[in-house]
């Protein structure tokens, strides 16, 4: 069945990673996504490596990276630096309903492909951009990467152990936090925008900054602290608004308790072999158990100890206290409900290799995400799409490829 977007053609001059993870996902949506690369070298996250996938006769292909955020899409190399190709680009916007870029502010200004340019070709055009820091203010020069992003936009300063602890120090994320938000910010703003076009007939220019998205994920760390008037501190594995709500020691590792009421607290209590906890005072409402925080965690610390984590899990669960394990990746896969969900895919290239994949997480009841095209080889769709999109002759085709226009 057709995806909800099926109608729907993506202009991708976007590469590494908030930018193809926006037309990743547009592109399990239904969307037919073609990537612009640079002939010879594309994306550079194709050489993003170890591990890489090996190719049907042995060779090294691309990076996993590279694999994790371009399924979906047609390939095609185009030199924008030149007039031939900047020419074949602004035809493919014309053609197009989004196109999304993340160069720097101004940058694809001097081909004649930015948003005012391409605009009026196409007035109906959703033009995405994603930057460091936005379109505008005194940054907005400036070039934005997602770790320092992370610094920069406050997470890293809650994220890692309190001060005083053992290594006690601010950690980013372990993947590109803010890329992957911005990526999926940036697709619920061109979806908005396709809205409206549907209404108005008028297409818009959709400003992303990987800052901006940074800071409205802080979520309740940020209303901390615009309502407290207090920056929030790392807690290493704790909840700044919630008690129990953290790690603990096991008889065999750790185990995550996430106990969110004062009804599970007193049932976790009575489960751990400390029943009179919750009489206390200091412990028999969330908010005192905020107040004393230490004194609380130091006697729930031992008792914890008496068992496995497996063991624990076994116990809490009957009685829907929230807890869980801390899974390596690989444990992650081989869990019953990952496996039930089919989280992990597989897609097939033209040549016979396998490229796993994660699923796309939405559900959707009669429009279901589907995957018809693996991440692409440099350059394969450069032929079909311009001679059946944009009526380029083949032998045109051969001149443009002597010419280094397209690869």
């Amino acid at each position: 069945m057709p995806g909800p977007l099926s109608h729907i053609r993506v202009l991708d001059l976007s590469r590494v990673l908030a930018g193809p993870w926006a037309s990743q996902l547009l592109a399990d949506l239904g969307a037919e996504v073609i990537k612009i690369e640079r002939p010879g070298e594309g994306d550079d996250t194709r050489g993003w490596g170890p591990p890489f996938i090996t190719n049907a006769d042995g060779t090294r292909g691309d990076a996993a990276y590279f694999l994790s955020t371009n399924r979906g899409k047609r390939s095609v190399c185009i030199d924008m630096a030149k007039p031939e190709g900047q020419a074949l680009i602004r035809k493919l916007a014309e053609k197009s309903d989004i196109v999304l870029e993340n160069f720097k502010v101004g940058g694809l200004k001097k081909y004649g492909l930015d948003y005012e340019s391409l605009k009026a070709l196409n007035p109906r055009l959703i033009y995405c951009s994603i930057t460091g820091f936005g379109q505008s203010g005194p940054y907005a020069q400036r070039a934005g990467y997602d770790f320092m992003i992370q610094g920069m936009g406050g997470i890293m300063s809650i994220t890692g152990q309190p001060d005083g602890a053992p290594g006690a120090g601010p950690v980013k994320i372990g993947v590109a936090f803010a890329d992957i938000f911005t990526g999926i910010y940036s697709v619920i703003g061109m979806l908005a925008a396709l809205v409206h076009r549907d209404r108005s007939g008028e297409g818009q220019h959709v400003d992303m900054a990987l800052l901006d998205c940074q800071v409205a994920v802080l979520a309740n760390q940020a209303l901390n602290f615009l309502v407290g008037g207090k920056s929030p501190v790392r807690l290493g594995n704790a909840h700044p608004n919630i008690v129990p709500y953290q790690t603990f020691e096991t008889k065999d590792g750790h185990i995550i308790i996430a106990v969110g009421t004062d009804r599970q607290f007193r049932e976790y209590c009575a489960l751990i072999g400390t029943p009179a906890l919750p009489e206390d005072p200091r412990f028999a409402t969330n908010r005192a158990r905020v107040e004393n925080r230490d004194a609380l965690i130091a006697l729930l610390t031992e008792p914890m100890k008496a068992r496995t984590t497996a063991d624990w899990i076994a116990v809490f669960e009957p009685a829907a206290i929230p807890c869980g394990p801390i899974n390596s990746i690989e444990e992650v896969f081989a869990d019953p409900q990952v496996q039930h969900r089919n989280l992990n895919i597989s897609l097939n290239r033209p040549d016979g290799v396998a490229i796993p994949g994660v699923a796309n997480p939405i559900r959707l009841s009669a429009t279901p995400v589907s995957y018809d095209r693996p991440p692409p080889a440099l350059g394969e769709g450069t032929d079909q799409v311009l001679h059946d999109l944009l009526g380029v002759s083949l032998e045109e085709i051969g001149r443009l490829k002597a010419s280094g226009a397209i690869g």
